[in-house]
């Protein structure tokens, strides 16, 4: 476990390009430190780590995901969840307190948009009596991105959403000032009205929605009506 995470940092450092880290950061608004590894070029170095046969064992991955979660540079976050997402098969009931943990160190949309469909909304498909506790004390909590995650872990499911449920949790949000929050409203929305546009549009229209949550609820809606 040690030489994989030895092993990965040093590929990754070896293709630092500050230039690049410095475009980064600004673009996330300074919040965090970056290698300057764009994308493309990140999952091509890490691609041999999550092979299966190079996969370390199960029992070693939370304690991998908060060594990379500790350093200063996103890209390691960002290898960290993906690492994570290879165990979807294999969630133990325990995981959620490691999701809550990435959710709320280091956060921003960035990694919590992530996170919140395809560790989280997987996990509660496994461990669906989970489902109701965590999301109550998320909406409950003052932190935006368990809020937000508690929007966005359905983003996903498509005719798996729970309808029901995404309007208590949307409801149970409204009057909220937070951008990120009313972002995510109309983004799940939107999302959905894929599926069914005539549920999403008579709920934006008996409900008092933030004017940026409808603008983005009704987007998909508008256009096929123009």
């Amino acid at each position: 476990m040690i030489d994989f995470i030895k092993i990965l940092e040093l590929e990754f450092r070896k293709n630092a390009d500050p230039e690049i880290a410095a475009g980064q950061k600004a673009y996330m608004k300074n919040q965090f430190e970056f290698l300057g590894i764009k994308t493309p070029l990140r999952r091509e170095i890490q691609r041999p780590f999550l092979t299966k046969k190079h996969l370390p064992l199960k029992n070693n991955l939370e304690q991998i995901v908060k060594t990379f979660w500790a350093k200063p540079e996103r890209e390691f976050q960002y290898f960290a969840q993906e690492l994570a997402q290879k165990y979807t098969d294999r969630f133990e009931k325990k995981d959620i307190k490691l999701f809550e943990f990435m959710i709320t160190h280091k956060s921003w949309w960035d990694s919590v948009d992530f996170i919140a469909p395809k560790l989280v909304g997987e996990y509660f498909k496994v461990y669906s009596g989970q489902r109701n506790k965590y999301v109550e004390k998320w909406i409950a909590s003052e932190n935006i991105w368990l809020q937000r995650t508690s929007i966005l872990f359905q983003l996903k499911y498509e005719d798996e959403l729970d309808k029901e449920f995404l309007a208590y949790i949307i409801n149970s949000l409204l009057g909220s000032n937070e951008f990120f929050i009313n972002k995510a409203i109309g983004w799940i929305l939107r999302q959905y009205s894929k599926k069914d546009p005539a549920w999403v549009n008579d709920f934006t229209n008996k409900t008092p929605l933030d004017k940026l949550s409808r603008k983005e609820a009704l987007r998909l809606i508008a256009e096929k009506n123009i």
